[in-house]
């Protein structure tokens, strides 16, 4: 089933998701990758807060490349979403709605997933030129001396994705 989602995620929306549907997001989506994750979870570590406001956020794990002229973002594909695994649970007791990534999650994200009744979405791997045309806007939020590694965050309109694992821990990579 195909499904057109105005972000941020509603309670009910993620609900009805199942593993197996396409989806099209629009709206505000953030960035981060592994050195991101990890500059998150020592701050937490310390007691410090997030730079970005987690509830109810969909992180796309995501390896930007610099813009070309006259657009927003460069290459845009998804990375492997195991390399955020040990981070994930946590963010997603944080009150993390969704990530977007490609790859297989491990037992401990799923269990999360279920637990938050939160919703894995992947992108198509090898298509980042394609996926960035559905990027309309792009803003470092911080970390900037990570590079392309810094967290970002940006709009989207009819980004395609598929829901992997639902809120019922239905996983369309195992089915």
């Amino acid at each position: 089933m195909e499904k057109k989602i105005q972000l941020p995620l509603q309670e009910d929306t993620v609900e009805e998701l199942k593993s197996g549907d396409y989806v099209y997001l629009s709206g505000s989506v953030y960035v981060a990758r592994d050195a991101a994750h990890k500059r998150m979870t020592d701050s937490l570590d310390k007691g410090e807060g997030l730079p970005i406001e987690i509830e109810d956020a969909i992180i796309y794990y995501m390896g930007p490349s610099p813009a070309r002229e006259g657009r927003p973002i460069g290459s845009a594909g998804p990375t492997t979403a195991s390399r955020m695994d040990r981070y994930t649970p946590r963010l997603l007791d944080m009150g993390l709605s969704a990530m977007i990534g490609k790859g297989k999650r491990s037992k401990e994200v799923i269990e999360a997933i279920i637990r938050n009744k939160a919703v894995y979405f992947a992108a198509v791997g090898g298509a980042g030129a394609l996926l960035s045309k559905c990027i309309i806007q792009s803003e470092t939020i911080c970390y900037e001396d990570l590079g392309a590694e810094a967290i970002l965050k940006i709009e989207v309109k009819d980004f395609p994705a598929v829901v992997v694992i639902d809120t019922k821990g239905n996983n369309l990579y195992e089915n």
